[in-house]
């Protein structure tokens, strides 16, 4: 244990190392900025082709990251990949142009074909490439493709066996990563069957030896019996991996950006030598690497965390301390955090004002300000996944929780909630709407607390986690205060 204390000028390091923007946009990550959790490089192997993450927990991270020879090289063996890797896209939120068909033409060839079939035409035209029998190669549409394939099955499944086969020989392998299927269609019904196809798909891919798919999924979309209602169903869903975000590795993804720094780096990296004596920073292709040390063992990422922060979370330690305190108030009600709002959190406290003769980088006061950045952002983007959301949050707003069910209802009630969701419903203005609204309150109820945004406490109150009580403006004695709408 040292009494090391990280200077005032590492908030600057703080500020220009961590994203204000995490979203990617469809664009592969710098180096610098990878770290691979046990359980993601788990999750990202190729044998293992269906993901499930919570919004934020970085699936649209992974799906840009794979397509990336140079870091698909980082990742190297941790994560199962052999030198040679073909990655394509069988469907994402970015415009499709010929490789995939679009959420419109999906929906349209619903209309005459099984889900499944007109995967099998997608995942067939990227693995086969230039390489695919002519007469499939000169046809143009899907709804084209779609027919050749169900009429010539002996050439389709000749053509994937020598193509699996010359991949093997070859020591190289062809991945076709799937990300966003939620924007694949506007109600359940339709995204339901999507998603039951491809998971027949990966169950008809899985003899392949050096032909993988790679399907990302939040966990609501799996929750529907009539996805995984197919024989052999619970083959595909026992490989089935979680991007988890641990404490640990939390904190190990913010010593990868602090480490890589620009301005700041090396401070950052002599600061944690002073922290932990004996430790050893090593560069890889120019990026700095965490030592094993402040990746894995917590009580070495508390210490650190504490030199930035000081011990406690007030003037004592009965107000917590901050390396607990920060993630046990970013988690939803499954206890998950998305790193996307630990990192906010981190830069937004940052970014605020230092108190007078305050003696550590961060100030706790500044540290529930970033909780309240990181609500009001974590908001923002269920909201993208789930804009309904806020026709049931938005009449809580100035309540206290933990709250009586009762008064939650006469909420609703009051406001019309429920009535003015089952209107946009009725109009098909809205996307992807609760799957229990048919159930009345108890049914959004049971929708929102699946969602991780409620929770229902052993003596029947509900409560709301800080990470969306805050933005929604919802209070809580002696908790972070509300952001004001």
């Amino acid at each position: 244990m040292t009494s090391y204390r990280f200077p005032e000028s590492l908030r600057e390091t703080l500020r220009s190392a961590l994203p204000a923007d995490t979203s990617l946009h469809g664009e592969a990550p710098q180096a610098e900025h990878l770290y691979l959790p046990a359980i993601h490089a788990k999750a990202l192997n190729p044998n293992n082709m269906l993901v499930q993450g919570i919004p934020g927990s970085g699936k649209s991270f992974w799906y840009a990251a794979l397509q990336s020879a140079e870091l698909r090289n980082l990742l190297g063996k941790a994560a199962g990949f052999p030198k040679q890797c073909i990655v394509t896209t069988g469907f994402s939120e970015q415009p499709p142009g010929a490789h995939f068909p679009g959420k419109s033409s999906l929906i349209k060839l619903l209309d005459d074909y099984d889900a499944w079939r007109i995967w099998q035409a997608v995942i067939f035209q990227q693995v086969m490439g230039e390489l695919a029998p002519p007469e499939f190669s000169t046809l143009s549409g899907w709804a084209d493709r779609i027919e050749w394939l169900s009429h010539h099955p002996e050439q389709l499944e000749q053509s994937l066996y020598e193509c699996d086969q010359r991949l093997q020989l070859q020591g190289a392998m062809h991945l076709v990563l799937f990300d966003a299927l939620d924007r694949s269609a506007d109600d359940w019904h339709k995204m339901n069957a999507l998603l039951r196809g491809l998971l027949q798909m990966i169950l008809d891919f899985r003899p392949y030896r050096a032909i993988r798919l790679k399907v990302f999924v939040r966990p609501d979309q799996l929750e529907d019996a009539a996805v995984i209602s197919f024989p052999d169903a619970a083959k595909v869903m026992a490989q089935k991996v979680t991007l988890e975000w641990l404490r640990r590795d939390l904190y190990g993804l913010l010593w990868q950006y602090l480490a890589n720094a620009e301005h700041g780096g090396e401070l950052f990296r002599e600061g944690a030598t002073e922290c932990v004596p004996g430790i050893t920073w090593q560069q890889v292709n120019e990026a700095w690497r965490v030592p094993e040390a402040m990746r894995s063992e917590e009580s070495i990422q508390r210490q650190v965390f504490h030199a930035i922060t000081g011990p406690w979370m007030g003037r004592d330690k009965r107000r917590g301390f901050p390396y607990t305190w920060l993630p046990n108030h970013l988690a939803d009600s499954r206890s998950e955090v998305s790193p996307r709002s630990f990192l906010a959190a981190l830069r937004k406290a940052a970014e605020d004002s230092p108190r007078p003769q305050q003696e550590t980088a961060l100030h706790f006061e500044s540290i529930k300000r970033g909780v309240q950045e990181a609500s009001r952002i974590r908001v923002q983007e269920i909201e993208q996944d789930y804009p309904w959301i806020r026709t049931l949050l938005a009449p809580l707003e100035g309540k206290s929780v933990p709250a009586d069910m009762a008064d939650i209802h006469e909420k609703w009630r009051d406001s019309g909630a429920l009535e003015a969701l089952q209107q946009g419903i009725d109009a098909d203005a809205v996307r992807l709407p609760p799957l229990h609204i048919d159930e009345g309150p108890d049914g959004v109820l049971h929708d929102l607390v699946a969602l991780g945004l409620m929770e229902r406490l052993k003596d029947g109150r509900i409560n709301l986690p800080d990470v969306y009580r805050v933005g929604y403006g919802l209070r809580r004695k002696g908790g972070v205060k509300p952001v004001k709408s």
